[in-house]
């Protein structure tokens, strides 16, 4: 497991630098972001993907399902000195909020949720009229687009690829290498809910939300931070080339609207 995962000081500061050279920059280019901006992010963990929309005098609200990730969110924040609201509650739980928000940020969400259309039907009601929905996520066929990075032994930790094996290999091989029940649990359950960008832009489809931009990366902006390797997009040939593109590509940005 990296180290930044269990400081959670650290992962919120490189959360924060990583909105604001890349997630903010590439929303103004759709899109004005002012004091007046109301922003809310969905699966917020401690808030960094909010800081730089706070710094700028926006209204940001987060919401996330872990009450202990809100703790440190409204922590940071304080030590901050900045302004923000975060509410520990079950997404689907709420039905509305006491105001619409201009832009809905979904960073590293999706790829954990089971229901994702009921999901995608569901934020329509947080969204103001014109608002814009920014949602990212690792391409499930990508080398880590299991999430084994999380996993405890540092040897497998950096096997790519290993969340392609048929389950029951998969889970053996995490046995073998000694990860609790619970982490391969968690990793079985991320497994069940991957998510390609064919079957994203099916849902999208459905859900009648229309793409404004999209932009895939061959190095995900945020290894910027985490490794100090400079983003790189996914070159437009292979982007154009459905399945196997997800191969290749760690991170997928979008940027959409109803």
């Amino acid at each position: 497991m990296q180290q930044r995962h269990e400081n959670r000081k650290t992962y919120f500061q490189e959360l924060a630098a990583t909105s604001e050279l890349h997630f903010l920059p590439y929303i103004r280019r759709f899109t004005s972001v002012t004091p007046q901006s109301r922003i809310l992010e969905i699966g917020c963990g401690e808030g960094g993907n909010l800081l730089p929309f706070a710094c700028l005098g926006c209204r940001v609200t987060g919401i996330d399902l872990s009450e202990n990730r809100i703790r440190q969110a409204r922590q940071f924040f304080q030590e901050e000195g900045i302004p923000a609201t975060f509410i520990a509650s079950d997404i689907f739980q709420i039905t509305h909020l006491e105001e619409a928000f201009d832009i809905v940020l979904i960073h590293d969400v999706i790829e954990h949720i089971s229901g994702k259309q009921r999901f995608l039907e569901h934020i329509k009601c947080f969204l103001a009229p014109g608002g814009i929905l920014f949602i990212s996520f690792p391409a499930w066929q990508m080398p880590f687009g299991g999430h084994q990075q999380i996993c405890r032994n540092r040897c497998v930790s950096r096997l790519p690829f290993i969340h392609l094996l048929p389950a029951g290999a998969y889970s053996g091989l995490l046995h073998r290498f000694g990860e609790s029940q619970a982490r391969i649990e968690e990793l079985l359950d991320i497994r069940e809910c991957r998510t390609s960008i064919e079957l994203f832009e099916k849902l999208l489809y459905t859900s009648r939300y229309r793409i404004l931009h999209k932009q895939f990366w061959f190095i995900n902006p945020h290894y910027e931070q985490k490794f100090h390797l400079k983003p790189r997009k996914l070159p437009r040939l292979i982007s154009s080339i459905p399945h196997l593109r997800n191969y290749f590509c760690t991170s997928c940005f979008y940027l959409i609207q109803l």
